[in-house]
């Protein structure tokens, strides 16, 4: 079995103080429901703690009032060799997001960031490998924000088209397992049905060793998951997902989001990597 080996991340998240579904933007969210602050509070601690004991690093951001999805972080920024590429949102309910966090990395020393001017939702479709940047499109980010990136962060794009409502951001649908690295290809996991036929065809073609899961796992936010090269954490529902993973040497680490996937986020959602 081939031995995985572990990089230490740096994370920027954000506290849902101020959770709640008050309003619809994806197929998961039903403002009838109730939502229990706390217990969507405990969740996120609970993977927060976990980055930290993984040997992590998580930096937060303050919560504002009347952004309750600012909890999704990761659809708030780009970040590869150190240059920040911001966000636009589609969403006129989460727009009020993107300066709070612009804020922040000028705050934090971070003098390259680049605001963009196309319908952006950062890591929530866009996904680097070490070498290419794949970027979804389909429901979110505009599909001339894909070369808007590639300009501005300096590194190729390849876009991929999302075909179910369901899986809306790329990060629903598709995961990085291991970034690319001089020896070793990067390897990803993801649900082909949540893309048309020709980005099936492409993605097959550049991961023929992809792990490929099934509705199930795909329905829980199984891909939206967050991995170190070794440790995998994932929803604690995404058991057939992880029985494969660890099959191949990776080490799957159980989350309970469930509080927060009435939002439409899992652990990727929560969690914006910064690459310095």
């Amino acid at each position: 079995m081939t031995i995985r080996v572990p990089l230490t991340r740096r994370y920027l998240m954000c506290p849902p103080r101020y959770f709640a579904v008050d309003y619809a933007i994806n197929p998961w969210m039903d403002p009838s429901q109730p939502v229990d602050v706390a217990r969507a509070l405990a969740q996120w601690t609970g993977l927060r703690d976990i980055y930290r004991r993984l040997g992590h690093t998580v930096e937060e951001i303050e919560p504002r009032p009347g952004l309750p999805d600012m909890v999704f972080a990761a659809n708030s920024g780009t970040v590869i060799g150190g240059r920040v590429l911001g966000s636009r949102f589609r969403a006129r309910e989460r727009a009020g997001e993107a300066e709070h966090f612009r804020r922040w990395f000028v705050e934090h020393g971070y003098r390259d960031v680049i605001m963009p001017s196309r319908i952006n939702e950062a890591e929530g479709d866009f996904a680097w490998t070490g070498r290419i940047l794949l970027a979804g499109t389909g429901f979110r980010t505009d599909p001339e924000a894909h070369a808007e990136a590639q300009e501005i962060l300096g590194v190729p794009v390849l876009s991929l088209r999302l075909v179910d409502p369901r899986y809306y951001h790329l990060d629903t649908a598709l995961f990085v397992l291991s970034e690319e690295t001089e020896s070793a290809p990067a390897r990803i996991a993801y649900y082909p049905q949540a893309f048309s036929a020709g980005s099936q065809r492409v993605l097959a073609r550049l991961f023929p060793d992809a792990v490929l899961a099934g509705v199930a796992d795909a329905e829980c936010f199984g891909l939206n998951g967050v991995s170190d090269g070794r440790n995998v954490v994932l929803p604690v529902e995404a058991t057939a997902l992880a029985e494969r993973l660890a099959a191949q040497g990776y080490e799957p680490v159980l989350v309970d989001i469930s509080e927060l996937r009435k939002a439409g986020g899992g652990p990727k959602c929560c969690t914006l990597e910064i690459r310095k």
